[in-house]
């Protein structure tokens, strides 16, 4: 029921449109209950009636004529409308509620999406909100159109006859069991099978983007028969609600045809006898499909209801799903910041049944610095950077920038002044200009060419086919590792933030793009506080102070001529790199 309430949110915007949809609903519907009044009016009083042939005819005629402006002159553009605002009502109030979503979604943590498979997302949002449709569409106008119309038509042959019209609904009871027995297992199965399907689009996403890992490993058989397992497993929950669907659906027609044969002896039985008229007998059959079409509908539409509500079920638990990170209430928006950045007993671990990724880490990092974290896999550096964005937020302890806690900024604000260069930079579909706007939506022509010079991307930019217009493909699949790197520090000049933060953006390019990156890089520090995670110990020896990390704590922190002469493990680290590459150049 919660979950009916918050979509009503959304169709409440409309419910203007809703009310002038149904009642040009209740036009279109009830013009079809007139033709059983037409018909027993011509048999009656122009077929069977004692009177010439040429009155007849006439009469026909004129009966046809006012039946031809009825259903073909006026219920064609009733039709239209009708068919097309119910349209335009169910397509904004899915635009609303993806719009809405994708809001929500980006409010999420990063652990949300570690825990939570891209596909499975994807499917709820696309898919999912999809089959809600029905909910405004068949529930909230379909639903009650068509009682209207079982309504009117009931009204009708009670008029006509009053025992007749008790025989021709007295399988109405088998109706109301048979759809309470039926259908609460039909949403379980059709849950059971939106699941599947998410699994199914969750794998096929995952692959598709790591296309070139199955080939290079030559997994394609294998990696078919992962898919065929979960293609599989939908398979039999998609036949499993299939089987339910269809046996809700030959129950619901059984007893649909058990009426016109009760009507049919008993009506047969009355004109007879004389007791009815045959026209009256021709009218009452009409009206008897007038009334079980709605209630086949109505049956139908439980159908579509049962698996909208599942679908919607599926959407309100991502709705649901709480944020990690909030702004506090009295949060400030941060304008201006000097970058000086320290860390206070900060203890951190991604889950609360989990071991402390970050214990006891006490830092502090000047205005303007260059700081270096250094250390083996596994030592906390990548975590301890995603703190300072608030990207998560830390169990016990304090971080703040320029003597304020960080929780005291609002998030959009606090990463406003934060750039970040990673390893792996996601680039998107597009062309180059508006990967590289991220950094500023709102920045001219000039200065996304400038922001392109200072990361030594413009002349490869010029380079390409349509220059800054070249689209790249999806995550930046056109562009070399290098030229990805430059398109993402010019992202970053253009954003041009106080604090700056590098995880290994060099590691993993050729001696050539690493050369020109790190000059970027060199160039972009300037002014700014800078963290950088390293790698190759022999690049951050000019820093201002290298912290050395290990099991998540701070083992030893000074610049490179301090820890070189204290024997400890950056040092013993320093020259086990210096010897390794002294020996490949041996080799």
């Amino acid at each position: 029921m919660y979950s009916f309430k918050i979509y009503s949110q959304f169709v409440k915007p409309y419910w203007k449109l809703v009310v002038i949809t149904m009642l040009i609903g209740v036009v279109k519907f009830g013009i079809p209950l007139t033709l059983p009044l037409v018909m027993k009016y011509s048999v009656d009083s122009i077929l069977l009636a004692e009177i010439s042939n040429s009155q007849k005819l006439l009469k026909l005629g004129y009966v046809v004529a006012a039946a031809f402006v009825l259903f073909i002159i006026i219920r064609f553009p009733v039709e239209y409308f009708r068919q097309y605002y119910a349209q335009e009502i169910t397509s904004r109030i899915l635009y609303d509620i993806r719009d809405r979503l994708y809001d929500h979604l980006q409010k999420l943590s990063l652990r949300f999406y570690q825990n939570n498979k891209t596909g499975e997302v994807i499917s709820r949002v696309m898919n999912d909100v999809e089959q809600t449709k029905n909910i405004v569409e068949t529930g909230m106008m379909n639903i009650w159109l068509d009682i209207f119309t079982l309504t009117i038509a009931l009204g009708f042959m009670f008029t006509l006859n009053t025992k007749l019209t008790l025989v021709a609904i007295a399988i109405l009871p088998l109706y109301a069991i048979s759809v309470r027995i039926l259908y609460k297992r039909l949403k379980r199965l059709t849950k059971e099978r939106s699941q599947s399907l998410a699994d199914v689009q969750s794998y096929l996403h995952e692959r598709v983007s790591g296309m070139p890992v199955v080939k290079s490993f030559t997994l394609e058989e294998y990696d078919q028969g992962q898919f065929d397992r979960r293609n599989r497993k939908f398979l039999a929950k998609a036949l499993a609600a299939t089987r339910w669907n269809a046996l809700t659906n030959s129950v619901v027609n059984t007893l649909t045809d058990i009426a016109p044969l009760l009507v049919i002896a008993y009506g047969g039985y009355k004109v007879i006898t004389g007791e009815v008229t045959l026209g009256t007998f021709v009218a009452f059959f009409g009206y008897l499909d007038r009334i079980y079409s709605p209630l086949r509908r109505l049956v139908n539409s439980s159908t579509l209801l049962t698996q909208a509500s599942a679908s919607l079920e599926r959407v309100m638990e991502l709705w649901n799903h709480p944020y990690d990170i909030t702004d506090h209430p009295s949060a400030k928006i941060i304008s201006k910041v000097d970058g000086e950045i320290q860390f206070q007993d900060v203890w951190f671990r991604y889950d609360q049944d989990a071991n402390y990724i970050l214990k006891d880490i006490n830092l502090v990092i000047h205005p303007g610095s260059t700081v270096a974290l250094v250390g083996m896999s596994g030592g906390g550096k990548s975590s301890l950077i995603s703190l300072i964005p608030r990207f998560y937020n830390i169990e016990k302890g304090r971080i703040s920038i320029d003597g304020i806690n960080i929780n005291d900024f609002t998030q959009r604000s606090l990463r406003s002044h934060i750039g970040m260069v990673l390893q792996d930079n996601i680039l998107f579909s597009g062309t180059i200009r508006e990967n590289i706007l991220l950094g500023n939506p709102s920045a001219v022509e000039d200065e996304v060419v400038s922001a392109a010079r200072a990361a030594n991307a413009h002349d490869f930019i010029l380079s390409l086919h349509n220059g800054y217009d070249t689209e790249i493909g999806e995550k930046g699949v056109k562009l070399s590792g290098g030229q990805k790197q430059r398109i993402a520090i010019a992202r970053v000049f253009l954003k041009n933030p106080k604090i700056l933060i590098l995880d290994e953006a060099t590691s993993a390019l050729d001696l050539e793009s690493e050369a020109l990156i790190q000059d970027s890089l060199d160039r972009l520090a300037k002014n700014r506080t800078t963290i950088v995670i390293a790698h190759r110990l022999s690049t951050i020896t000019h820093v201002d102070k290298i912290i050395f990390m290990k099991d998540g704590k701070v083992a030893e922190q000074g610049t490179h001529g301090e820890l070189m002469g204290k024997n400890g493990l950056y040092e013993q680290l320093f020259n086990i790199q210096n010897l390794s590459k002294e020996q490949g150049v041996a080799h």
